[in-house]
């Protein structure tokens, strides 16, 4: 069945982009609710945003999805991350501003804030998207691929001139708590030499060595190192499952991405929809259901560095 959370959860910090406060609190929502973020910071209007792949609108570094009248909330990927990892498919996420706190750079303190309220089931069935036949999207720097799988398997391979990240590969089955495990404790990264240039365009306003790995050639910038040797590769899945998440519903696929991003991920979701005998919806019974992530997590399960 389709599920919520026990209780509301709220979460402090500031924007990575913008450095502005940010307070974000999930709460609990009924079943076919789906995803959705709602502006406090505005009283007049349409203040809610569908977190839904074609409300999504190009953005540099994150994701950002935008309703039909121009609000907006960015930087979404982490929070849909531990929404779609710790099995939670029905949610209002109020926010006062237009960009989601940043925290500790990766989903483990909103994976911990979920899994320490508890989900509930509600009365409706879990629908998923079978992946039928594949779908591919390329662009001159990379590719991403979806094609038929029994449940969710996502295979990320990255490159990066910096030997500190280099070369990575990583394939991992998302059923069950693996997503919290193994990649949710995983923070965004970023080169040095990119930081300058990241802020004269007004971006990465809110990033400290705290809340983002920082790497200058063969070196570690950030405090205490990485948490994994293989941590940006980890990250970068943990952002295509938040962004896979904005499907509306769970995927029963094989997830491929070479060097991919936000964008591709969202252009590949749009090349899915856009092919009707590529897909299916089908009701998850449980077996369907436990090759889902989320299913059966326990709070010891998040690691203990995060």
């Amino acid at each position: 069945m389709q599920t919520t959370l026990r209780a509301p959860i709220t979460f402090d910090g500031h924007g990575l982009h913008s450095g502005q406060p940010a307070r974000l609190t999930i709460r609990p929502a009924v079943a076919e609710h789906g995803i959705w973020f709602k502006r406090t910071d505005i009283l007049l209007g349409d203040t809610i945003v569908p977190a839904i792949w074609d409300a999504v609108q190009r953005s540099p570094l994150c994701t950002r999805i935008v309703n039909a009248a121009g609000v907006e909330v960015q930087t979404i990927e982490h929070v849909m991350a531990a929404l779609a990892g710790c099995g939670v498919h029905n949610a209002l996420i109020e926010i006062d501003g237009p960009e989601v706190p940043i925290l500790d750079g990766s989903a483990a303190p909103f994976v911990r804030g979920i899994l320490s309220r508890g989900v509930r089931f509600l009365t409706a069935p879990v629908r998923a998207i079978e992946v039928l036949r594949p779908v591919a999207v390329e662009t001159a720097n990379g590719w991403a691929r979806l094609s038929p799988a029994e449940g969710l398997i996502m295979d990320f391979h990255i490159d990066f001139a910096d030997a500190a990240i280099g070369t990575q590969e990583k394939r991992l089955n998302l059923r069950n708590g693996t997503f919290v495990r193994e990649l949710s404790d995983s923070r965004t990264f970023c080169r040095r030499s990119d930081v300058e240039a990241m802020r004269a365009q007004g971006l990465a306003l809110g990033g400290t060595f705290e809340n983002a790995v920082v790497v200058d050639g063969p070196e570690v910038l950030s405090p205490g190192g990485l948490r994994h040797a293989d941590e940006a590769v980890r990250h970068k899945m943990l952002d295509a499952l938040g962004d896979l998440a904005l499907a509306g519903a769970p995927i029963l696929g094989h997830y491929e991405g070479f060097r991919a991003g936000h964008a591709m991920t969202n252009l590949l979701l749009h090349e899915l929809f856009q092919t009707p005998d590529a897909f299916r919806m089908v009701m998850c019974d449980t077996v369907t259901r436990a090759r889902l992530p989320g299913v059966g997590i326990q709070p010891e399960e998040i690691p203990a560095v995060a």
